[in-house]
């Protein structure tokens, strides 16, 4: 057996495979893997990853084939790649499209290329209704209105299904991207917005019309939904986070299409406008007067005859909205994310429902082309005061993450960040309201939280835009679907546990293109040596991922 002892990738029996950070190969090779395998952890020299069924279905869907991957073991792995670990890739790979869902004569037929896994799904006594009629030993017509749970359930099975049955029009209606903006600023998609585009369309045929599309912060994201309803030229229904978020989208489609005022409507909390075009919150479609009732505005789905559905922020989509997605896949569906990551761990509900990754762009690649800010990531660790350890080591393990997070020598931490990046606009972001009430109270800035109005917030976040206000603190509300612009520096002072998607959502506040150099930095600070380092190492994981590396700082301020 040869060995490679200059080569950076060690290949385990489970599918996890050891990467040596200090190896001159080592971005070569993380940027070939991260298409068909996960990081799970990311300490100082060697990084772990893991293939797993839906990363290599992901990648099956993506294009990617089974020797290609295999090419990419054999090219960086120091010792021979294990047969039974070949067999598997091939194995998984071989499973996307192993069934299909297609329209024959009217009617929505399952069909297989292997006629034993069709008489294997038939015989399971949960989805034996499902199946109405055997045409012959490859294809089996299905219950039309069962097309999602089929596909919720035989994912779960091991068989992902490819969806070419095809999707409902719905009602038509003229929508053109405008050269200029209102303010008269030319406009274009640019290459990559285009190519997310097409890929997702696929020309208007069957291979195209659902998946998620995965993007970093700031590279347009809302852009490349409204040149999808460019193509499609129909009703739209758009879901996303929060009404920050439904009013951003609303002025992106006046500033920048054909549509007028009346024909685009907010579905919030505060509106309930449905329009051709309506743009509503995940929050509102899960409202219901308690849990027991029903879901009071799930109805919005069947309002209009929508040919489109845009999902922003797909990894945030919450489950009842899943439930009513099973029962319209006939629908064009679109997700839009910076992460596939979900802590709820669905990410197989969004492969089966919204549809597998169509398009997927590495973070570090979109600002080497200058699309995004280029990013210095530093963790700061800060010691906990003799008292304030006393009281983290005789609490409970939950307990103590909140101690260590409300570390009160992080606002001297937080100062000297401050000091260094005097005239900068800055977010501070945290988790705690009180440690972020005391952090705004010292600093006599203003403090954004949930239960701030949504026009007050607004005439902040305009006001930072305008550069009057330099430093604002916010909750978890600036998680996601803010528009900062000029945001420059971004500093934690305490996160969700070990969230992956909230640390990319946190280091994407401030990553769109700056007018004066193109640098942004992002600043965790966290108690050493505590559970809170532990949940920032976990936080950190998707970033690594993509590239990005954490430099290390340590404050001693007793």
């Amino acid at each position: 057996m040869s060995i490679h002892p200059e080569r950076p990738l060690i290949i385990q029996s489970d599918r996890s495979m050891f990467v040596e950070v200090q190896n001159p190969m080592y971005d070569q090779v993380r940027e070939k893997i991260t298409l068909f395998a996960e990081l799970v952890k990311s300490p100082e020299y060697i990084h772990t990853y893991r293939m797993t069924p839906l990363s290599l279905w992901n990648a099956a869907a993506s294009g990617i084939t089974a020797e290609q991957i295999l090419e990419s073991l054999h090219q960086y792995s120091k010792f021979q790649v294990p047969s039974h670990i070949e067999t598997e890739i091939r194995e998984y790979i071989s499973r996307f499209g192993l069934l299909s869902f297609e329209k024959i004569n009217g009617r929505l037929v399952c069909k297989t290329k292997d006629p034993e896994i069709l008489k294997e799904i038939m015989a399971y006594r949960s989805l034996k209704n499902y199946f109405l009629e055997e045409i012959d030993h490859f294809t089996v017509v299905i219950d039309e209105s069962a097309r999602g749970v089929l596909k919720q359930e035989l994912i779960k099975l091991g068989y992902p299904v490819q969806d070419l049955a095809g999707y409902q029009q719905g009602e038509h209606l003229p929508i053109a991207l405008l050269p200029q903006t209102l303010s008269g600023r030319p406009f274009q998609l640019r290459d990559y917005q285009k190519q997310a585009i097409d890929s997702f369309y696929a020309s208007g045929s069957i291979y195209g019309g659902s998946g998620v599309l995965v993007l970093p912060c700031g590279s347009g994201k809302t852009i490349i939904g409204i040149g999808i309803m460019a193509e499609i030229k129909s009703e739209t229904l758009i879901l996303t986070t929060n009404t920050t978020s439904v009013r951003q989208w609303i002025r992106e489609i006046l500033d920048k299409t054909s549509l007028t005022k009346e024909q685009v409507g907010e579905y919030s909390g505060n509106l309930k406008e449905v329009k051709p075009v309506t743009v509503a919150t995940y929050q509102i479609l899960t409202h219901r007067s308690s849990g027991q009732s029903e879901f009071t505005h799930m109805g919005l789905f069947q309002q209009r005859n929508w040919g489109l559905i845009i999902y922003d922020e797909v990894h945030l989509l919450p489950a009842p909205v899943f439930r009513f997605t099973a029962n319209i896949q006939a629908k064009r569906r679109v997700g839009l994310t910076a992460t596939l990551v979900r802590e709820d761990l669905k990410e197989e509900e969004v492969f089966s429902l919204i549809g597998p990754k169509k398009y997927d762009v590495p973070w570090l690649q979109m600002e080497n082309e200058g699309w995004i800010a280029e990013a210095l990531c530093t963790e700061i660790r800060l010691p906990l005061s003799k008292e304030w350890k006393e009281e983290y080591l005789i609490a409970p393990k939950r307990q103590r993450y909140r101690i260590a997070s409300t570390n009160p020598l992080k606002i001297e931490g937080l100062k000297k960040i401050l000091n260094k990046h005097q005239g900068d606009s800055i977010l501070i972001i945290g988790q705690y309201l009180d440690q972020l009430e005391n952090i705004a109270r010292e600093l006599q800035v203003p403090f954004i939280t949930g239960k701030v109005k949504q026009d007050e917030r607004e005439v902040i976040y305009q006001r930072f835009k305008n550069g009057e206000i330099k430093i604002l603190v916010v909750s978890k509300v600036a998680n996601f679907a803010i528009d900062l612009p000029d945001a420059k520096v971004a500093i934690q002072v305490s996160g969700t546990f070990g969230s992956r998607q909230e640390e990319a959502q946190r280091l994407g506040r401030i990553l769109r293109p700056k007018q004066e150099g193109n640098q942004a930095y992002f600043y965790t600070l966290v108690s050493d040596q505590t559970i809170d380092q532990e949940y920032a190492m976990k936080r950190q994981l998707f970033l690594i991922e993509q590239g990005y590396q954490y430099k290390i700082e340590e404050h001693d301020l007793l």
